[in-house]
């Protein structure tokens, strides 16, 4: 695994001239930066909300590492976590998956205008 110079779950701080919102956004962008992850974000917008277990069934995965994708998801703000009784229901953040879309648009603007 490559190490980003932006992670920013205590491994290794981000730079102090890092703007705050670019933090979140790199936080993000790495939780998206798994095959499996994508593949559940996926699942996941194509219903209301979803159980751990109905993710599971879904994709070749173990429940362990299912629950660590989401996990890590849901620590990025991707994915909201909601307790159901005996089970958990994650759901998709529409609104934090459209501000990782406008920001990486926002991006390749500044950069890449004038081309």
């Amino acid at each position: 695994m490559i190490e980003s110079p932006f992670e920013t779950d205590g491994r290794r701080p981000a730079p102090r001239n890092c703007a705050p919102d670019s933090r979140v956004v790199a936080a993000r962008l790495a939780a998206l930066s798994h095959p499996a992850r994508i593949e559940i974000i996926k699942h996941l917008s194509a219903s209301n909300s979803c159980c751990c277990r109905e993710v599971v069934d879904r994709f070749d995965l173990a429940q362990s590492t299912v629950s660590q994708h989401l996990k890590i998801l849901v620590e990025a703000g991707l994915v909201r976590f909601e307790p159901d009784r005996q089970r958990s229901r994650y759901a998709v953040d529409h609104a934090a998956l459209a501000d990782v879309s406008a920001s990486v648009a926002a991006l390749v603007n500044s950069c890449c205008s004038g081309r």
